[in-house]
């Protein structure tokens, strides 16, 4: 195993050493280039920063809670700029982001700005009225009235002349899809910053988070051709086929490219992954398998309402399972979880469960890649942990936010200090531009962060070798030899494939403590596996006979909330074969790099505001980076 930085010296070394000169060195990494490595590059040589998921006071949902942001206040913060939070705080990222989807959620876009002005129509409509005097009187008042529409959104009881007065087709609606088009257009600078368009299509019935990010590669002059989809009676619909539908006829109709990412799925109790039967009452079917892998070629698995990897029940012999874990109940906490659910809300889970399906119907609808995101409701794309400005604007910082529940009904609460301060994704691409960032996600070759910047590389190929590693750019190999995250390996060309994993830590953030490779697997007789390899780790630690690591340490100090990077790597790679490879066995292979503990959100609270933090909350972590899968077919 090559681990560390210990990995790179070597040639480095060598290539200092003018008395025993390599004269052969230079033609083994670099076969058949000029004396410049760079000539001629084509593969993606740079990771670009943003998230997918991020929403501004047009949201209902959002502008209820007290959001008065709008999507330029969401651009200019994440380009860097200082600006002034809905609470009134005074806010800037550590460092900008690099591009930005806003995602307002479909539905009544524009409610919640006319119900805090307390608009005519709105006063005229009993419920409207109601709504607009709760969001006045303000606190708990503004809470419940907030509450309550979405309630009545859920349960598809909002009256139906406010649905229609909001609805595409309406004065209000065309016109804000107009601004929100213009707009992106506006802050979109090709080569410094990509604004995506893009929306939420809120399918959350009975609460069940069944929701999907909409992306279109294009501007305003295509998207503006189309209005987006909505759920509500009765011009929308909670059918993701109607989604797929939308999206079809969006590229046929303007020219352009669309895709969807599923959302997290931990609130979804059990049907954002079926199995058998969607929710929408159809068949999980050639048809729909079909449809799903074309337009849904990615999933939202770490953002603030929790981590979606995978779960402690699923995977009981995964040491790092129990991770930002939230799974009480769907949305609104109106039905609480049971065990059975659980495989189909969870990424690893939904990947293993994939392979099934495609060998019973022929398309894997789970094949997809990873993505992070904050699905933030502040217009604040924040996911740094000392920087964290909640989930919605009730939830900015404050002394008493980490006492306050996220969700809280008859059956119990999410406790606010429960979210998580989630998520980002990298994005790998030869430019920043819409069309290079979404090719780059259409093709997989993306991959999610519960926040931090770790640059991550992942190959997969059949004869990789320890030599391929020995130059600070081994993606020359990677993509010579192999096939980069989100592909399919190869027709086999050796005993066992091999895979090529680099990571480095965030220039500002911790130290590495391990870099794993999850395989999951179907064998010959249709069930699934999985397997948890640690693969290059930090300090010099020895695996025992079953390939477990002791923990890397903690230097956490939660009086200064701080840590110290004394213990773990800044920079970890190796080539690993699979040991235990079947040919005869579909399988997927994806790369999780963990950081060493450093403090959650809470403790950085607990030293500005002197907050008391509830029991029960956890102060510690180990951040983490999912690489999108390889996959290997027979």
């Amino acid at each position: 195993m090559l681990a560390s930085a210990t990995l790179f010296a070597s040639v480095l070394a060598q290539s200092q050493d003018i008395g025993s000169p390599d004269p052969d060195l230079l033609t083994r990494i670099y076969p058949g280039k000029a004396y410049s490595p760079y000539a001629d590059r084509s593969f993606p040589n740079n990771v670009y920063w943003g998230e997918t998921h991020l929403h501004t006071g047009l949201s209902l949902d959002a502008g209820l809670f007290g959001n008065i942001l709008g999507h330029e206040d969401a651009y200019r913060f994440a380009r860097g700029e200082q600006i002034t939070s809905s609470g009134g705080l005074q806010v800037k990222l550590g460092r900008p982001l690099d591009w930005l989807v806003i995602t307002d959620h479909s539905d009544m876009m524009g409610i919640a700005t006319d119900i805090q002005s307390g608009a005519p129509n709105i006063l005229a409509n009993p419920k409207g009225k109601e709504w607009a005097e709760g969001f006045k009187k303000g606190g708990e008042a503004a809470g419940e009235a907030a509450f309550d529409l979405i309630t009545h959104f859920a349960q598809m009881k909002v009256p139906a002349e406010l649905v229609e007065q909001y609805s595409p087709g309406s004065e209000v609606y065309n016109n804000l899809w107009y601004d929100i088009t213009e707009t992106a257009d506006a802050y979109n600078e090709p080569g410094q910053f990509t604004a995506l368009i893009g929306y939420e299509w809120t399918s959350v019935p009975k609460g069940f988070n069944l929701h999907r990010n909409v992306i279109l590669r294009d501007g305003g002059d295509k998207a503006r051709k189309v209005t987006p989809l909505t759920t509500q009676p009765p011009l929308g619909t909670t059918d993701p086929l109607d989604l797929y539908a939308w999206l079809q006829d969006y590229e046929d109709n303007t020219g352009g490219q669309a895709l969807a990412i599923s959302h997290n799925g931990n609130l979804s109790n059990g049907w954002l992954f079926p199995l058998t039967d969607t929710y929408a009452g159809g068949k999980v079917d050639k048809n729909y398998v079909e449809l799903r892998a074309k337009w849904e070629p990615l999933y939202e698995v770490t953002q603030i309402k929790g981590d979606g990897e995978t779960h402690p029940f699923l995977s009981p012999n995964d040491e790092f399972a129990d991770y930002e874990t939230l799974d009480k109940g769907n949305l609104d906490l109106t039905q609480l979880k049971q065990d059975d659910m659980l495989q189909r809300e969870y990424a690893r889970e939904a990947l293993k469960n994939g392979l099934a399906l495609e060998t019973s119907l022929g398309t894997n609808p789970y094949k997809f890649g990873m993505v992070g995101a904050t699905d933030s409701h502040t217009a604040l794309s924040t996911a740094e942990e000392e920087n964290f400005f909640g989930k919605s604007t009730s939830a900015e910082p404050s002394p008493s936010r980490v006492e306050h529940p996220f969700v809280e009904s008859k059956l119990g609460a999410i406790e606010g200090y429960e979210l998580a301060a989630s998520g980002y994704q990298g994005v790998w691409a030869n430019e920043n531009t819409r069309e290079a960032i979404f090719d780059a996600m259409e093709r997989k070759e993306t991959y999610a962060t519960t926040g931090p910047r770790i640059p991550v590389r992942f190959f997969g190929g059949w004869n990789f070798t320890d030599e391929d590693l020995r130059s600070r750019a081994p993606a020359f190999r990677g993509y010579e030899k192999g096939v980069p995250m989100g592909s399919d390996l190869p027709a086999a060309a050796g005993e066992s494939p091999s895979f090529m994993v680099y990571a480095l830590r965030d220039p500002v953030g911790a130290n590495l403590d391990r870099i794993q490779i999850v395989k999951g697997w179907m064998d010959t007789k249709g069930k699934t596996h999985e397997k948890v390899y640690n693969v290059a780790w930090s300090d010099n630690r020895e695996a025992d006979a079953k390939g477990n690591l002791p923990p890397v340490g903690n230097t956490v100090d939660l009086e200064a909330a701080n840590w110290s990077n004394t213990i773990g790597a800044s920079e970890l790679a190796t080539v690993w074969s699979d040991p235990d490879f079947n040919p005869k066995h579909k399988a997927f292979y994806y790369a999780r790099v963990i950081e060493i503990p450093t403090p959650r959100w809470v403790v950085y609270d607990r030293l500005r505001y002197g907050s008391k933090i509830p029991e029960g909350a956890k102060l510690i972590h180990q951040e983490r980076a999912y690489t999108s899968p390889i996959w290997y077919t027979p």
